[in-house]
């Protein structure tokens, strides 16, 4: 069956069918209609958005009146409410559901609500971005109504007075729709999505996959890459083309897929369409709605208003950290090939919420972006303005000119005598000279970066680089206790992980010395 001739319930077909108009009617649309649902909260009530409402510019009145908060700030003031299960605080009703998140930076385990609104809007923005799939050329359709592999976190929730939480690919694949479900195309299934231990998890994945046709996967790329590894060696076959010969395409979101690519196409018996998304613990941002761009359409009529701060030394302290008042724009406002930090209001009770990403346009008339970092997740030591999107441009630069897979990587900044240099950790068991590594790594930042080529003449001496296993990372994530699901690996590493990072590198020398 085409998934395309499904018939879908009346609610979603209606939000499907929304008019498309210019960007700025479509957002203040949206922000109306949240405004108008939440006006009888606690936040709605505090911040006037009936005043809001009946003014003539909304947009510009709500950035006056309703201050900018970041996950610590939002959460001491009105989140931890709604965790005591008190009802109508941002949002009306009792928050059931909350997505802990990975917590890379900032606090060890945030608290995110998730209410049904969003959940309903996450699905129609997941159906918007598999009906895009329509006017792709030369792919095969036949495979999108072949089974889908999910590989998230475990539906079998925490349990708290009120609420449940867990990982947000648990909570969306707990609330799949029942329409989905009962086409038989979910995989692993109810039973083995319920599983905490990943181990555990993916062995019954690996026992059942004979038995179904996938036609799509999705997932985090290491740990995806890391089940079909496992499925092929059970098997002994060469690729996971010969268990999954309808494999057609790769949905993957959460860190950018350049650096996985060479390892991942080495399990691969034929080519699959990669197709990225922005979803993230607060709602479904974007996603890839053409062939051959690198660009997401951000999702400007389904429930998020958006704003954009530019990410420069006006609007963010060498931290990372957000100044007072900074300068804030609407969607029509803003330019191409410029980098901002982006604000999101969402219908689970986020307002002006910085989501810690960083974006930059890459086509405005199509409101196209690509995630170029995290706000916190930079290398600035002496103004060098080391960007997340450089650093996997020169590892994937590296790869594909090098033919070495890297399917991990993170770099740190470290005293070089007086002044400063960059330490990169490379997994990759090929065999080559780290001093190779980092001449390429260097020579290509040079290229990308102005900043970065005009210090490191002066205040930036070196760059080093030390090759480490694949199992290396993976065993500190373990220790982390951030095994599987949607936990990625810090591209960049600081203060009290950087410190953790250190221990554990210490500890695993000398564990392997006593082996020896």
């Amino acid at each position: 069956m085409a998934l395309f001739d499904i018939k879908l319930p009346n609610t979603i077909a209606r939000a499907l069918r929304i008019p498309v108009s210019d960007a700025r009617r479509q957002q203040i649309r949206v922000l109306k209609k949240l405004l108008r649902k939440a006006r009888y909260t606690e936040f709605g009530q505090r911040f006037h958005f009936d005043e809001i409402l009946s003014s003539k510019h909304p947009g510009k009145k709500f950035q006056q009146f309703v201050p900018l908060f970041d996950y610590d700030k939002i959460y001491n003031q009105w989140w931890h409410k709604t965790l005591e299960g008190t009802p109508d605080v941002c949002w009306p009703g009792v928050i059931k559901y909350f997505a802990l998140s990975s917590g890379t930076s900032g606090a060890a385990s945030k608290y995110i609500p998730i209410t049904r609104d969003l959940i309903k809007s996450n699905t129609i923005t997941s159906i918007k971005q598999l009906l895009s799939l329509a006017k792709y050329e030369n792919v095969p359709k036949s495979a999108i109504g072949k089974g889908w592999l999910m590989l998230g976190g475990s539906t079998q929730l925490q349990k708290g007075p009120t609420y449940f939480a867990g990982d947000l690919s648990g909570i969306q694949q707990k609330n799949i729709p029942f329409w989905f479900q009962g086409l038989g195309l979910y995989k692993p299934g109810k039973k083995i999505a319920r599983e905490k231990d990943w181990s555990k998890k993916i062995e019954e994945i690996i026992e059942n996959a004979p038995s179904w046709d996938i036609g799509f996967i999705v997932g985090v790329p290491a740990w995806l890459q890391l089940c079909i590894e496992k499925i092929i060696e059970r098997y002994q076959v060469k690729t996971i083309h010969d268990i999954w010969p309808n494999l057609a395409f790769y949905v993957h979101g959460g860190v950018a897929m350049e650096p996985y690519k060479k390892g991942f196409e080495r399990l691969l018996g034929k080519p699959i369409t990669y197709i990225e998304t922005y979803l993230a613990s607060e709602g479904f941002l974007a996603y890839q709605s053409r062939q051959d761009t690198r660009g997401m359409q951000l999702a400007l009529n389904n429930n998020i208003f958006f704003e954009f701060v530019p990410f420069d030394d006006n609007n963010f302290d060498s931290e990372g950290n957000l100044v007072e008042n900074p300068e804030t724009y609407m969607i029509h406002e803003v330019e191409e090939n410029k980098d901002y930090a982006v604000l999101i209001s969402t219908n689970a009770g986020a307002w002006r919420y910085a989501i810690g990403d960083t974006i930059r346009f890459t086509d405005k008339s199509r409101n196209e972006i690509i995630i170029t970092g995290r706000t916190k997740h930079f290398l600035s030591l002496v103004g060098e303005h080391l960007s997340v999107d450089n650093m996997n441009k020169a590892i994937e630069l590296l790869s594909s000119t090098l033919n070495v897979s890297i399917p991990e990587f993170t770099v740190t900044g470290v005293p070089d005598g007086n002044f400063f240099a960059h330490r990169w950790y490379v997994a990759t068991n090929e065999n080559i000279a780290e001093e190779k590594l980092a001449a390429f790594i260097d020579d290509t930042l040079k290229s990308l970066n102005d900043d970065y080529e005009v210090e490191r003449k002066h205040a930036l001496k070196s760059v080093e680089v030390v090759v480490l296993s694949e199992q290396v990372f993976m065993d500190f994530m373990k220790m982390k206790g951030k095994i599987g699901g949607q936990h990625k690996f810090p591209r960049v590493l600081k203060g009290k992980i950087l410190e953790e990072w250190h221990q554990f590198l210490q500890q695993t020398t000398a564990n392997n010395s006593k082996q020896q």
